[in-house]
């Protein structure tokens, strides 16, 4: 069996790093060759291309297949994909994210791959856009929907979301959780020499925000809370983990809110730096606007940190109040304030909440699990296909 994955771009994220560590897994399994098509990575966000460079041809990178809207561009990537999925000839394509979701399942079908799947790792449509533009990507998914075998989800809000979209139908569905290695977020530990390295002290409780510093992830409602709580809690620092468009317009709102030696950017950090980076964080906040299931949420849940998030996607599903964190209403901004400065003050109900999330999610996001369970659907969906023997 031949699976073909397709991706917008590599950039530093968590569906990149899901779509990597199924790749890579897969290969590891009897009978199946499995590969990987990309577009470009550009920007501040950074590229995991690196990891795949020891795998020789696993990756083809394909430069006409871009993030931003450009018809000739997409029309461009759309038939280079068609070519290379009938040169290839594979058994599926696997399409990831927004635009190779959409371009990645037009031009298998029109290659004649007999089967396609799709993963959501978050909706391309919901509040956190306009009428129009909601209009444009459901009528867009919901003609990719068309052409497609299955779904595979991260979040059952996915489920829900797409099939009240009217995409898909029930059945088509499966959720696999986003997987990872866990045995570094177990052993993560408050190390005072990293602490040292980023300016912070002992005394002082962490609040850490993992996420690209762009739009929609919420860093502007930390930045609006911050100066009541840090009034209210002094020891109070916040360390912002990645990079991206916005840097420089965060720091300087946290200039101007005169918080800006409570904020800490880390910048653009590999992967394998964060289980540190969270063991010495006292409290992991997310707040965005647009998730599927952020893996930030089960890694902090891992290394025993307890989380603080609006109730956004998926988030609900690991984000359980008052026993895995707190979970608030998306703008609930006095909420927000009253939960981090309450999780500050005491420590007890800090190992609370994450000893129970550590329990929560323990037995359910191993990153061999993710493999064994998107290995499984393939051989079923296998076996459906007409004439399977």
């Amino acid at each position: 069996m031949r699976v073909t994955h397709v991706i917008t771009r590599l950039i530093v994220g968590g569906a990149q790093e899901n779509t990597i560590a199924s790749v890579l897994g897969l290969r590891q399994k009897p009978a199946l060759e499995a590969d990987l098509v990309s577009g470009p990575a550009r920007g501040p966000e950074g590229s995991l291309e690196p990891l795949l460079a020891p795998c020789s041809g696993l990756l083809t990178i394909l430069p006409e297949l871009v993030r931003p809207l450009d018809p000739w561009t997409d029309w461009l990537a759309y038939r280079r994909l068609a070519e290379l999925f009938r040169a290839r000839r594979p058994d599926i394509v696997h399409t990831h994210s927004g635009k190779a979701g959409l371009l990645g399942r037009l031009g298998a079908a029109r290659a004649g791959v007999p089967i396609i799947v799709h993963t959501i790792h978050g909706p391309s449509f919901g509040p956190f856009q306009g009428r129009l533009a909601n209009l444009l990507f459901r009528s867009a998914e919901r003609h990719a929907g068309k052409v497609t075998t299955h779904f595979v989800v991260v979040a059952d809000a996915m489920e829900h979301q797409y099939l009240a979209a009217g995409i898909g139908r029930p059945g088509q569905y499966t959720k696999i959780l986003s997987g990872f290695d866990l045995d570094p977020f177990l052993a993560a530990a408050n190390d005072l020499e990293v602490r040292a390295r980023f300016g912070l002290s002992p005394e002082d409780i962490v609040v850490g925000k993992i996420a690209r510093l762009f739009k929609l992830k919420g860093h502007d409602d930390l930045l609006a809370a911050a100066p009541g709580l840090v009034r209210a809690c002094p020891r109070l620092k916040f360390l912002l983990v990645g990079d991206g468009q916005w840097r420089a317009r965060l720091a300087e709102r946290a200039s101007a809110l005169g918080v800006e030696k409570h904020f800490l950017f880390t910048g653009l950090v590999p992967p394998e730096t964060v289980p540190a980076l969270l063991g010495i964080m006292d409290i992991v906040v997310h707040l965005s606007r647009r998730e599927g299931l952020a893996r930030a949420l089960p890694q902090a849940l891992a290394a025993a940190r307890p989380i603080v998030a609006w109730d956004c996607d998926g988030a609900r599903e690991v984000c359980l109040d008052n026993e895995t964190g707190f979970l608030l209403a998306p703008g609930d901004m006095a909420g927000l304030s009253e939960r981090l400065l309450r999780l500050a003050q005491d420590a007890g109900l800090r190992r609370r909440l994450g000893q129970c999330g550590r329990q929560l999610v323990q037995p359910r996001f191993a990153r061999q699990r993710m493999v064994d369970e998107l290995y499984a659907l393939y051989l079923r969906l296998a076996e459906r296909r007409p004439g399977a023997t």
